[in-house]
């Protein structure tokens, strides 16, 4: 049995369990809870249903591995993680996250960012992500070491607090006139289980992304930056593709003759990387951090702009 108490108040019961289950396997908490093993004031409840201080809720016999049994992670990723650390106080971590790496396990993978840090600051008993980057973007992302700063940036990124800039190498020649993408955007399922999404104008979300040119490889390819006014699933990848200009690198958006020429320049990954971010913090001051982009990036740009 747990009891909610109140800096709780608001958050689903689904994310509120995979806080408290640590190393309980993403699927098998879902599990339970479609199936209304999880009770909440002795009533079932959905994945999405929203605690209140007081509630008490009932939890059916799951192994939770005791404190000090963390699934073991590799010496040399934790120490790649910490040295991606761009700022740290004590209520908040940023890291330039690097390519290839999931922000939380699941889907197979044990452990993601989330699950190293824990075992990087074992002290501290409150880490939560504030939001996420797929796996193959690289750059700034939010981790909260207190509730209390968790659900400040949550506020500030509901509203438009927060100033998210990414950049993204596309193909093809940019038109200085595509200074902005809107697209409603919806996620289907393929045949195969995958799960993509597409813009659907009928039922899917509102979805705008402010662009820029940074730089013009020829009718090649352009570097752009890529400001989301709103936050959905792979929407910077979505909306280049819809405005005729998919990413490179992109496996499940993008033109596999446009990434292969890109590979061929050593550019093996997806070329989205979230460079820039400003953030109103608590005590009224903003934090403002830029993160460099990784070698293979930086040496494909300079391959890509050396003279023929």
């Amino acid at each position: 049995m747990l009891e909610v108490s109140p800096e709780y108040a608001g958050q689903r019961i689904d994310n509120f369990l995979l806080a408290r289950l640590k190393g309980v396997p993403k699927t098998l908490i879902y599990r339970i809870l479609r199936k209304g093993e999880v009770r909440v004031n002795k009533g079932r409840i959905k994945p999405e249903y929203k605690l209140q201080a007081g509630d008490i809720v009932r939890v059916p016999p799951v192994r939770v591995p005791e404190r000090d049994e963390p699934v073991p992670l590799a010496q040399g990723l934790l120490q790649r993680l910490e040295a991606s650390i761009v700022f740290e106080d004590k209520a908040l971590i940023v890291i330039n996250k690097p390519c290839g790496i999931a922000v939380h396990g699941g889907s197979g993978l044990n452990f993601g960012v989330i699950e190293a840090f824990r075992q990087l600051r074992p002290d501290c008993k409150e880490l939560e992500l504030v939001h996420r980057l797929d796996r193959d973007t690289s750059g700034l992302l939010m981790i909260a070491k207190k509730r209390s700063m968790l659900r400040h940036l949550h506020t500030a990124l509901r509203g438009d607090g927060v100033d998210k800039r990414y950049m993204a190498l596309v193909r093809g020649n940019w038109a200085s006139s595509i200074k902005q993408v809107r697209a409603s955007l919806g996620k289907s399922n393929l045949r195969s289980g995958e799960r993509m999404v597409e813009v659907d104008e009928e039922e899917g979300k509102e979805s705008v992304t402010v662009f820029k040119v940074l730089r013009r490889f020829g009718d090649f390819a352009t570097m752009v930056e890529a400001k989301p006014i709103t936050g959905r699933t792979h929407q910077i990848r979505v909306h280049t593709l819809h405005a005729g200009h998919c990413i490179a690198g992109d496996t499940k958006y993008g033109d596999e003759g446009f990434s292969k020429e890109i590979r061929d320049l050593g550019g093996k990954r997806l070329f989205l990387h979230a460079y820039m971010l400003t953030v109103p913090l608590p005590d009224g001051s903003e934090l403002k951090l830029q993160a460099p982009v990784d070698e293979m990036w930086a040496k494909t740009v300079e391959r890509l702009s050396a003279p023929i």
